[in-house]
């Protein structure tokens, strides 16, 4: 390419097309870089594992990362409570497809047990503020 373009025989209408060019000629090694230290600082914090996952999967994508060191990271970045739980569990996942579906259920699973919890929780409140507004009423 640096040759045709000193012999001038490519030329190019703006920058853009400059730009795209090298990096057809020269690949996305920086591209790759730049994945692979935005996938490392990634964390799962709020989000749900869904969200994280779907995360991890757009910037993994371009990334070195692949196989075993893929699920280290993936490993590494999601919460520390699910991570504990799964390790405890007697067959432990291998690909990163496994360790997504299963996380996913396991985090849908937590939220939704949460979430019965506080129902039920807010449940028992209300009927116990029922029973004492009644015994309210019948005292003279």
């Amino acid at each position: 390419m640096l040759e045709k373009l000193e012999a001038g025989e490519l030329e190019f209408e703006t920058v853009e097309e400059f730009l795209a060019e090298i990096k057809k000629e020269f690949g996305g090694g920086e591209e790759k870089l730049v994945k692979t230290e935005k996938l490392r600082k990634l964390e799962q914090r709020g989000k749900t594992m869904e969200e994280f996952v779907q995360e991890f999967k757009r910037v993994a994508r371009g990334s070195r990362y692949k196989g075993r060191s893929l699920v280290k990271e993936f490993k590494r970045q999601m919460n520390e409570m699910i991570r504990r739980r799964l390790m405890k569990a007697e067959n432990q996942l291998g690909s990163i497809k496994q360790w997504y579906k299963r996380l996913t259920a396991l985090d849908r699973n937590w939220r939704k047990n949460k979430w019965e919890k506080e129902r039920l929780r807010r449940k028992k409140e209300q009927t116990g503020r029922a029973l004492r507004q009644g015994q309210q009423q019948i005292l003279p």
